[in-house]
């Protein structure tokens, strides 16, 4: 998945610090970054902060395998042989290695949050940048915002020798399982429940969870759940949000064109018989 980065660890604590000469810079325009890509090495490659001019504002962002990452918040020059790509070409790039991707997720996740927290919620006033957290103060009411992370599930709908398969209305384009963020009050168990029959009039039980994941570019954190219908298996689609929904078989089921998502590597494993099983 897209944080598979071993040996290589994002660490992610923030640290009131000033670019060096290694140090990498991200820049954000209009949901696109600025970058290069090698299509021989399969690389991303990032300007280093020194290639702007004094007057770029800068914000530590993480350090990846002693890699000290920034955000480019102000900046009037822009260094020569880069170019703007959009998260969806982002993740369409071929890569030997998941790292240069998940700095670019991680840094779109801190980007929007930074975008959207200008001003603070509770009196209007222009926030300032703390230099001991990540957080933005307000200067007037003391009010803090912290990065937001919406909580999501990904659910593997088991039945026999079959995973129910959807596709999204608009979007993404590939297969993908049903998916959705948890509401206030709810568990994520409880989530998992919803958003199934939600999107296709199924009821589910034995729930189990997988694993989790960062997923950068819609600001959540995934939790993978695979569960099994329960009585009735006729699907009943949301055509609203979905343009397919079936019921596939282990050796027909078609993956994702990159390993980035958990969506991916839960229906991989389902493919090869390695899902997790019902103990009770």
């Amino acid at each position: 998945m897209i944080q598979d980065i071993h040996p290589a660890k994002l660490k992610n604590e923030y640290i009131n610090l000033h670019p060096d000469k290694r140090s990498k810079a991200l820049y954000f325009k209009d949901e696109k970054v600025y970058l290069s890509y090698d299509d021989e090495k399969k690389e991303l490659f990032f300007p280093n902060c020194d290639c702007f001019d004094e007057n770029t504002q800068f914000t530590y962002l993480f350090v990846i395998e002693d890699l000290k990452f920034f955000l480019v918040r102000e900046t009037k020059y822009l260094p020569e042989g880069y170019l703007f790509y959009s998260m969806k070409e982002v993740r369409r790039i071929d890569l030997l290695s998941n790292r240069e991707i998940f700095a670019v997720f991680s840094a779109y996740h801190l980007w929007k949050w930074y975008q959207t927290s200008f001003f603070c919620g509770s009196c209007g006033t222009r926030t300032l940048h703390d230099t001991t957290e990540r957080a933005l103060v307000c200067p007037v009411c003391d009010n803090r915002i912290y990065p937001r992370i919406n909580p999501a599930v990904i659910v593997g709908v088991i039945n026999g020798n079959r995973l129910l398969i959807t596709r999204y209305r608009a979007g993404y384009k590939n297969n993908a399982l049903v998916a959705g963020f948890t509401e206030f009050g709810e568990t994520l168990e409880e989530t998992v429940e919803r958003e199934v029959f939600e999107e296709t009039g199924l009821k589910v039980k034995n729930i189990r969870y997988y694993k989790s994941q960062p997923w950068g570019i819609a600001q959540d954190i995934l939790a993978g759940f695979f569960c099994d219908v329960d009585g009735e298996d006729t699907i009943h689609m949301d055509e609203s949000e979905l343009k397919y929904a079936e019921w596939i078989e282990r050796e027909y089921i078609e993956l994702q064109p990159t390993d980035y998502s958990l969506t991916n590597e839960m229906m991989k494993i389902f493919k090869m018989g390695k899902e997790p099983v019902n103990i009770l």
